[in-house]
């Protein structure tokens, strides 16, 4: 389950760091619009944080079944009396 967690959470990473690269780059070649919303660029970006959205409820929802069906538990902190 800690391989799991630890896949979801490297793809979150990896689309945000696609998408802050599309971000960056900048190129619309010559003579294109900046405020163009239909760039490639703009889709590219689009797709990759909408693909971290998607990985991030993912996670969430596998570990909420995770911890339904009892694979994993808490540990939460040790209280001190």
């Amino acid at each position: 389950m800690k391989y799991l967690v630890l896949a979801g959470f490297v793809a979150i990473i990896g689309s945000l760091a696609v998408a802050l690269v599309f971000m960056l780059r900048g190129d619309r070649g010559p003579g294109a619009d900046p405020t163009d919303p239909d760039a490639p660029r703009n889709k590219h970006m689009a797709r990759a944080l909408a693909f971290r959205v998607g990985f991030s409820i993912l996670l969430f929802v596998v570990v909420l079944i995770s911890y339904r069906m009892g694979w994993i538990q808490p540990t939460g902190l040790p209280l001190r009396g």
